[in-house]
């Protein structure tokens, strides 16, 4: 009974996640698809560039801010959690104050369509940052309703300025990302509310040197892996054109309801690989490919999904006709899909093990095969080449994921043995560690 009590817990919390993050994507996936239906192949383009300088901000701010406090902050008595999370919060707003500037200078540098997107987005980062904080703390703590209510809002308060904003003639990439932020800002608002916590910006500093360890590593990490993507797509954009980039992010588009799915799993599983570590280290390995397992087979059921729906009408249902030349980049696309799966099995072995040389050394070495490989396949054979490109880098991204894991078990697990040796009784594993941090800073 025990134990089924603790599965169903546990399947309870990544029902939120996953509910949670359907929640976040559909405003994403709302205005990705209607400026690909309305606006054309190379203003989506155009559109994409923001994007993803907006997924580069998100990781950095996750690495600085949220990261840490899930892996040092999961299980925390609600004391020490708000503590925690206003710091935490507040680093995430630094973090977007500090990229929104550079990308309104950027708004400046590169002007036209793409410009004003980038005018949009610098203005909004800061909310947008804050928002997404919201969601990891509350799941830090298994509050995932909390997280799915804060999301529900940004939607609620996102779909029908999109009508207004069409209504009235605004129907710019400008005024949409400007729309689609604001929303996530009354979003934001409502956070404190629920948290009972109010973000502390003076606390930045006190913040990152207690995760001096964790959080820059984390940073490195993360603003590796956008990097990586954002050097894939101006390199894109120099070599092919917007009209190749935006049927490159069409097909990124056409995988945005397994995302749901991956991203959603991603909120709970460095919190459950984390819980797993505390009640038996011997089980995070098998934890680890559960996670790649169950993530692998569900891409791949939705690649098969849009291979064959593609053609039967749903195509031209979601992305008009843009389907056609976005439809050979699916498989390859799937199987990047599958190798990120795999990935994010032993990433979140790493990051609960606390490993975070190991996971930084793991996301550079991936992320620059990704651009090698991504722009190699573009010079030599167009969009379906990058893209083929980028599967054949997931792949070998995922083999050294794994095998840093392997190095860091066994690092685990010899440091284990030799506490042991030196005090009978006591384990100094990362939940041991973890936990004396946490009573010594609070």
């Amino acid at each position: 009974m025990f134990a089924w009590r603790l599965v169903r817990q546990a399947i309870q919390r990544l029902g939120w996640g996953v509910a949670d993050q359907g929640m976040s994507s559909i405003s994403n996936f709302a205005v990705n698809i209607y400026i690909a239906r309305s606006l054309g192949a190379a203003e989506y383009g155009a559109f994409s560039l923001a994007y993803v300088t907006y997924g580069f901000a998100l990781n950095a701010s996750r690495g600085l801010a949220t990261d840490p406090l899930l892996v040092r902050y999961s299980d925390a008595d609600v004391k020490r959690w708000r503590r925690a999370v206003a710091q935490c919060t507040g680093t995430a707003v630094i973090t977007g104050l500090a990229t929104g500037s550079c990308v309104l200078l950027a708004s400046v540098l590169i002007g036209g369509t793409a410009g004003l997107a980038f005018l949009a987005l610098g203005l909004t980062l800061p909310a947008l940052m804050l928002q997404d904080s919201w969601r990891y703390s509350f799941f830090a703590l298994r509050r995932g309703g909390h997280a799915f209510l804060n999301d529900t809002v940004w939607t609620v308060v996102l779909i029908p300025a999109l009508f207004v904003l069409k209504q009235t003639g605004h129907a710019t990439v400008f005024w949409f990302v400007l729309a689609w932020g604001a929303s996530a800002g009354v979003a934001a608002c409502i956070g404190p509310l629920q948290a009972k916590v109010m973000p502390k910006l003076t606390g930045v500093v006190s913040w990152v040197m207690l995760n001096k360890d964790l959080g820059p590593r984390y940073l490195l990490e993360g603003t590796a892996n956008s990097a990586s993507g954002q050097i894939r797509n101006y390199g894109i954009s120099l070599i092919l054109g917007l009209t190749s980039l935006g049927y490159v992010q069409a097909a990124s588009t056409l995988m945005g309801p397994f995302m749901v799915i991956f991203f959603g799993m991603g909120l709970v599983i460095l919190p459950e690989a984390a819980r797993v570590l505390r009640r038996s280290p011997k089980r995070l390995p098998v934890f680890c490919a559960l996670v790649s397992t169950g993530l692998a087979l569900a891409g791949l059921a939705w690649g098969i999904l849009l291979l064959v729906g593609l053609p039967l009408g749903l195509g031209q249902t979601v992305l008009g006709q843009l389907w056609r030349p976005t439809y050979p980049l699916i498989l390859p696309s799937t199987i990047q899909i599958i190798g990120g799966c795999v990935q994010a099995g032993a990433g979140a072995g790493l990051h609960a093990l606390g490993a975070a040389r190991r996971s930084l050394r793991a996301m550079i070495i991936s992320s620059a095969l990704l651009v090698v490989c991504g722009l190699a396949g573009a010079f030599w054979g167009g969009a379906a080449g990058t893209i083929w490109g980028n599967a054949i880098a997931s792949c070998i991204g995922a083999v050294i994921f794994w095998q840093q894991l392997r190095v860091a078990l066994r690092d685990h697990n010899d440091e284990g043995g030799r506490t042991k040796t030196r005090q009978p009784g006591r384990h100094r594993g990362m939940a041991g560690a973890v936990s004396q941090r946490n009573e010594s800073h609070t």
